[in-house]
């Protein structure tokens, strides 16, 4: 198939980045390395949209900090960039409603690109007007398909009652599509298999396995950062210096919500905060 032919992707992740590590980075490389594998799709940017303040999960700390942190985590990227407009918002938004405004944008990104080269073609046309070929070969191309990016706890945490609505899953995987990261002791097929709407849409559902074992996971990250361990290796320098230099991880930061329900549960149970 020929390059231009290839279907476009953005990946997009959405989570607390509570810091981000590079196991989050990571992802990206995986699922682009998968997806381009297929033949079928040629990854063109990935987006790091970490959750505003009002998702209230515990030991989550200041959303402006996990958008520095994210974007110095991508400064070295040519593809990956972080997005702090989730962040931003004043209440907590469902992951369906990021996903559909990262969608406008990538549409809006993609209609500028084509008046730009319809006003290129007519150029051309102009010159090659009584050429046939010329005047043939012009196609508008297809909007990029936005995939959520993901490890196999969120695709999991579908089953979790209150936590996401029927009609966002199906929004997500039904039309846009997923990326899930699995490793070593989760079976997200089984999961799959399990649920008739994941299954209705489990073509739109890549699972990608990661063979090199990486079990880096934010919270082991703070609870060593908490208990004064080196974290070297498992964040980029960047963030790493940045946390030492705002002094971000500490006993009494993990406790921030503690006394909170979260959001999600909140909204769709009405329950509040103890």
């Amino acid at each position: 198939m020929d390059r231009q032919e290839l279907t476009k992707v953005v990946l997009l992740a959405c989570g607390s980045f509570n810091p981000i590590t590079n196991m989050h980075l990571r992802m990206f490389e995986l699922a682009r390395d998968h997806l381009e594998d297929t033949g079928q799709y040629r990854v063109v940017r990935g987006i790091i949209s970490p959750v505003g303040d009002g998702y209230k999960k515990k030991g989550l700390i200041e959303a402006y900090h996990r958008v520095e942190m994210a974007r110095l985590a991508t400064e070295t990227s040519d593809w990956i960039r972080a997005d702090a407009w989730e962040s931003l918002q004043p209440e907590w938004l469902e992951t369906a409603k990021v996903v559909r405004h990262h969608y406008e944008e990538v549409a809006a990104d993609e209609h500028n690109s084509d008046e730009v080269d319809a006003m290129k073609y007519a150029k051309k046309r102009r010159i090659e007007e009584n050429s046939h070929e010329g005047s043939s070969r012009h196609a508008w191309r297809a909007l990029p398909q936005l995939m959520l990016l993901c490890g196999a706890d969120v695709l999991e945490s579908f089953r979790i009652p209150n936590l996401w609505k029927q009609e966002d899953i199906i929004e997500i995987v039904g039309r846009h599509g997923m990326v899930c990261i699995t490793r070593s002791g989760n079976d997200p097929h089984k999961f799959i298999h399990q649920s008739d709407t994941l299954w209705k849409y489990h073509k739109n559902i890549h699972t990608v396995h990661e063979w090199v074992t990486n079990e880096i996971s934010a919270t082991h990250v703070r609870r060593a950062l908490r208990r004064g361990q080196s974290v070297r290796y498992l964040l980029p320098d960047p963030v790493l210096r940045y946390i030492q230099e705002h002094n971000l991880y500490s006993a009494e930061s993990e406790q921030k919500n503690a006394d909170v329900v979260l959001a999600p549960l909140q909204r769709y149970t009405g329950a509040s905060s103890s």
